[in-house]
């Protein structure tokens, strides 16, 4: 099979599984209490994508995660209180376009790490912090009518309410991608093939 093909095939999968993904863990959330009523939640829906930036490198990972923030714009988009134009594009970027796109960057934090499962767990954390910062930005700048718990500031409130359940995503997702990648040669699929060197 050309290439191309195959990336495009396991590209597409991996996306399915990460909308997959997404919807289990919010059917699971339902029989718990949400402190998050503005949004957000613990989700395993990024590892698909970040595995496949591993597996195919950060140009197909790019690719993949785009092709994943439009599925979630137009499946979960809602408009901002502000109503304006430029509200309405930093949502779009901020809350779909930028916070799923930048996880297919995963390899170039991962690289540096002579330590492979190590550098792809790291990769894996620091792309979904970089989602944080998205979220973080944009419940300060177009979300802030919503503020709750109590906060005055809605730069604090967006920081509080944000890193409350990305930091643990963010750990969850590390912990799985470091198994899967310890488990599977990412770029293979060879199991436990993968060089365990360190510095």
């Amino acid at each position: 099979m050309n290439r191309k093909i195959l990336c495009l095939c396991e590209c597409a999968v991996m996306i399915a599984l990460a909308v997959i993904f997404d919807l289990i863990s919010k059917g699971i959330s339902v029989f718990f209490p949400n402190p998050w009523i503005n949004g957000g939640g613990i989700s395993i829906g990024m590892i698909p994508l970040i595995f496949i930036s591993y597996r195919h490198g950060p140009g197909w990972g790019i690719i993949t995660s785009f092709a994943y923030s439009g599925i979630q714009l137009i499946t979960g988009w809602s408009p901002p209180p502000a109503g304006t134009p430029a509200a309405f594009i930093l949502c779009v970027l901020l809350d779909y376009v930028l916070a799923f796109t930048v996880l297919g960057i995963a390899p170039i934090f991962a690289k540096p790490f002579k330590n492979k499962p190590f550098g792809y767990a790291f990769g894996a954390f620091a792309v979904c912090m970089l989602r944080f910062i998205c979220s973080f930005l944009s419940g300060a700048i177009l979300w802030g009518e919503y503020i709750t718990w109590g906060f005055e500031s809605v730069w604090l409130y967006s920081f509080v309410y944000n890193i409350s359940y990305m930091l643990p995503n963010a750990i969850l997702t590390s912990v799985i991608i470091y198994a899967l990648c310890t488990a599977f040669t990412p770029n293979t699929l060879k199991p436990g093939s993968i060089d365990k060197k360190t510095n």
